[in-house]
């Protein structure tokens, strides 16, 4: 096929939702901190537990077993993926995974990073082609969409026809115990297998935008130590600035998604779904009524932005593929994706990054 008439489009996803459910309530023993050094009253646990659900709406998260990795859900959600499209994946020329603490274990919270994971998952799917190249892309919770970005590149560009991209991660295991944001992480992995196509018609990934605010934004997440001075040790867990990361998402992920829909020549209305990373749904809700207020809109259809936070928590990189994993395979309540809807994949996170990709269902 010509270069000119590659397209990118999504031929199988999967994903691994670890069975492990944490409700709010194993919570309710937990002496939180506001800060370093600034305790909350045990009695006020309660509280601060039903204020988390009314602003993030998350009434569960999941984590993974004990002896579980996150190479190890990468590689599930891999091969559900790729089994899902029926390649052979030894025609694969990309293994890409977006990940941003490796492999970290139950027993020892150090981060381990070499080999790059996605030589892990190339080697447990057993692919021995040696031109399917395997690395790694820590990009924040934007990460899954910046590969699958990457990928499209090389897709379009006839370097490659194939590619695995899997974001995946293992957030339980870097979240502060004592901190109160500690109830929004979760694990989890979803993956897609992406695929050249000659169409003469505008289908698969029609255009993308992305942007990386440092010079201020950098730091409104980091690694720190525990807010309990008692802790015992001096491992890093991750850290944000709440209130601040919400003003900035709602200043700029609006205008990063109308960016990318003006690159493919749409308008808000012919957006079936926005996909959205999912952090805090009162964040998410906010940042849709933003965008369509850079339309001039002030009525939301019904349904175009599906959520998964209630129950499955902020898993970073997994939440945008898994979301799309669930609506394809018709495994969420009320959606699903039909030959010609429009699809906005967007997200924003550390760094701080953030992306948006219009996507046509072939």
């Amino acid at each position: 096929m010509s270069v000119a008439d590659r397209r990118t489009v999504f031929v199988g996803t999967g994903s691994h939702i670890p069975p492990r459910r944490v409700p709010n309530e194993d919570f309710l023993d937990v002496r939180f901190y506001l800060d370093y050094g600034r305790p909350c009253e045990l009695a006020d646990t309660p509280k601060i537990i039903d204020k988390f659900r009314e602003i993030t709406a998350i009434a569960e998260r999941r984590w993974v077993d004990d002896g579980v990795v996150t190479s190890d859900i990468a590689t599930d959600a891999a091969a559900k993926a790729i089994a899902a499209s029926g390649i052979d994946p030894e025609t694969l020329d990309y293994v890409i995974v977006a990940h941003n603490f490796g492999d970290v274990r139950s027993d020892n919270r150090r981060t381990d990073l070499v080999p790059s994971l996605a030589a892990r998952v190339k080697q447990r799917l057993a692919i021995a082609n040696p031109e399917c190249v395997a690395y790694d892309l820590p990009f924040g919770c934007p990460g899954w969409l910046q590969a699958v970005i990457q990928a499209d590149y090389f897709l379009r560009s006839g370097d490659a026809d194939r590619a695995l991209v899997i974001g995946a991660e293992t957030l339980s295991r870097v979240s502060d115990p004592h901190d109160r944001d500690s109830m929004i992480y979760a694990d989890g992995a979803g993956a897609a297998v992406l695929e050249a196509r000659a169409a003469a018609e505008p289908i698969g990934i029609l255009a993308h935008a992305a942007r990386s605010d440092t010079i201020d934004h950098a730091r409104l997440l980091w690694m720190g130590t525990s807010y309990d001075p008692e802790f015992g040790d001096d491992r890093l867990f991750l850290k944000m600035y709440g209130r601040k990361l919400y003003e900035y998402a709602l200043a700029t992920v609006p205008g990063v998604v109308k960016q990318s829909l003006d690159r493919a020549g749409l308008a808000l209305g012919d957006v079936d779904k926005v996909l959205l990373h999912q952090a805090n749904d009162k964040m998410d809700d906010a940042i849709l009524r933003r965008l369509f207020r850079l339309y001039g809109v002030s009525e939301i259809p019904a349904g175009i932005l599906p959520m998964t936070i209630s129950w499955l928590g902020n898993s970073s990189v997994a939440t945008v593929p898994t979301l799309l994993d669930l609506i394809w395979r018709e495994q969420l309540d009320g959606h699903r994706l039909a030959s010609g809807d429009v699809v906005i994949l967007a997200s924003v996170g550390a760094g701080m990054n953030i992306n948006s990709v219009v996507y046509r269902c072939p």
